[in-house]
């Protein structure tokens, strides 16, 4: 005789019709506010909202996965099972996997809302229903990327005086926090005074009042309490007016003071791709708008830094064009000297044209002061260029597209030889000297010059398949090119090759030299040049 299974357990309780009709009404609320969402987070239901207020604790909500899989309720509730499930769920899935219940939503929030991509708009960090997803789910985020292109919707035009049709100086001071309404006082202007305020209001756009509305950023940033890497990304600036300011800056300026006031304690790298020349000025925690003194605390935490920047052109038959290259160039050295303290890990990379090396400017002839000729004779020695940077716990440095001096490199290398593990000179051109000078100090710290010895050179060879089936005719001109490739790389030039430096190939194909390496680069079309000594753990 066998007894009939009993049916599992309701967890949903029946309710009264007004009880229903109450919650067909929240959720019909729920819904409207679901449409307005920004981040993707599962919108508020009756069954997670008490009184109209959220429930953010799991305690009152039952979080049971109901399920007849006895195997499946071990594998779940096993901690490193179910960690490394999510960790493999492909990002397209972890919302379905959200809607599954409560349980699956909670674990698959984090590793859903892991980093976030923000592309800047004049209700990004304003609309209530933005701010409110975002303090459900900001805890989560691990990196958070803050992208604003240059566009003609970034332009700001000179202010024009309607009366008089001359152009108003504007002298910009953040407000960081909203002016309160108190009895008996005016409220204060937003930008100085009520004048510039309305001539901004009717001459600006509205992109441009959301980038200086800095307490919105501090109160977005305020919730990612959890944020390591900050990303920020500024393209489009060569087609932007040059030297005129844009709403992006503006919105730099908010993002630093934001930044610093949020409670990101466990930020430590930043990564600038790409930046504009100018953009560095409104990061700087100690010369920028709106600058405290304790500013540079928050940025001294940062360990890895990535900058990508574009070319600063410089024309020497234009004076004001030569200072305005000159200045751009004062203020990455001044950024680089305020966080060197702290880095471990550098990569810098010049966008465009060949730049100079940011890690020696003090060298470069650009930087040093023109002595003029009414000067004293006791005052020419005391006036000098910037003081060189000294990073005291840098271990890996990448620098690519830039162009300098053998003696540069050997200076660099010989003072960071107790911290720098690694380092990458990537597409550099030397404008004195040659590698075998640049690379001098790696004789004196070993004592010896057997690190040549381990030099290897590796080619990317393109593979052919079925060779057989080509026609002697085309045969013929490839193999003419590949030995035009051999004669090249095998020889003068093989002297002038770069430390880590990809060199184009020509059109043909490429074989690889007798002596190199049996390996295969994927998708390039450039040969790599190692150098592995016993100083350093890796030599690329």
């Amino acid at each position: 005789m066998y007894s009939q299974r009993p049916p599992p357990p309701v967890l949903k309780r029946t309710v009264s019709g007004e009880s229903q009709s109450s919650h067909a009404s929240q959720a019909t609320t729920a819904s409207r506010s679901s449409s307005k969402l920004l981040f993707g987070e599962i919108p508020l239901t009756p069954a997670t909202t008490v009184e109209g207020r959220s429930i953010r604790s799991n305690s009152s909500i039952c979080n049971l996965v109901l399920s007849t899989s006895s195997a499946f309720l071990r594998f779940w509730l096993n901690d490193n099972c179910r960690e490394n499930l999510l960790a493999h769920f492909d990002q397209e899935d972890l919302p379905n996997a959200r809607l599954v219940c409560h349980d699956f939503a909670t674990r698959a929030a984090p590793y859903l809302f892991e980093s976030m991509t923000v592309t800047f708009k004049p209700s990004t960090f304003t609309k209530p229903a933005r701010l409110e997803a975002l303090s459900r789910i900001g805890k989560h985020v691990k990196t958070f990327t803050f992208h604003m292109p240059h566009s003609r919707d970034t332009f700001l035009p000179p202010i024009i005086d309607p009366q008089t049709g001359q152009e108003k100086p504007f002298i910009y001071e953040p407000q960081v926090q909203v002016p309160q309404n108190v009895v008996g006082k005016e409220k204060a202007p937003k930008y100085g005074s009520w004048e510039m305020t309305d001539l901004l209001v009717k001459q600006y756009p509205p992109l441009f009042h959301a980038a200086t509305n800095v307490p919105a950023f501090v109160s977005a940033f305020t919730e990612l309490i959890n944020l390591v890497h900050l990303k920020i990304s500024c393209p489009g600036f060569d087609s932007a007016p040059r030297h005129r300011h844009s709403a992006v800056d503006y919105a730099l300026i908010s993002l630093r003071i934001a930044v610093e006031r949020a409670p990101t304690y466990s930020l430590h790298s930043l990564s600038l791709l790409p930046i504009h020349p100018g953009g560095l000025l409104y990061l700087h925690p100690m010369l920028g708008f709106g600058s405290t003194p304790s500013s540079a605390k928050r940025w001294g935490q940062i360990r890895q830094l990535a900058i990508c920047m574009e070319s600063i052109p410089f024309h020497p038959t234009s004076a004001q064009a030569q200072q305005q290259s000159l200045e751009h160039l004062r203020i990455l050295h001044a950024y680089l000297r305020t966080l060197s303290r702290g880095l471990t890990r550098l990569f810098f990379r010049w966008k465009g044209e060949r730049g100079p090396s940011p890690l020696s400017l003090h060298r470069e002839p650009c930087m040093l002061p023109i002595e003029e000729e009414c000067m004293h004779p006791s005052m020419r020695g005391e006036v000098r260029g910037p003081r060189p940077l000294k990073f005291t716990r840098m271990r890996h440095m990448e620098l690519e597209n830039a162009v300098m001096d053998s003696a540069q490199i050997s200076e660099f290398i010989y003072k960071h030889r107790r911290t720098l593990v690694e380092f990458v000179f990537e597409d550099v051109k030397l404008r004195q000297g040659n590698w075998d000078d640049a690379l001098e100090p790696l004789t004196k710290i070993a004592g010896n010059d057997s690190w040549k010895k381990k030099q290897e050179e590796v080619m990317d060879v393109p593979i052919i398949l079925s060779p057989v089936d080509m026609e002697p005719r085309i045969m013929g001109p490839l193999l003419e090119e590949v030995d035009e490739a051999i004669d090249q790389v095998s020889g003068k030039e093989r002297s002038s090759h770069t430390l880590s430096r990809w060199l184009s190939k020509p059109k043909g194909m490429q074989k690889k030299s007798p002596g190199a390496k049996d390996s295969f680069w994927g998708g390039g079309d450039h040969m790599k040049r190692f150098l592995r000594g016993s100083m350093f753990s890796t030599w690329k």
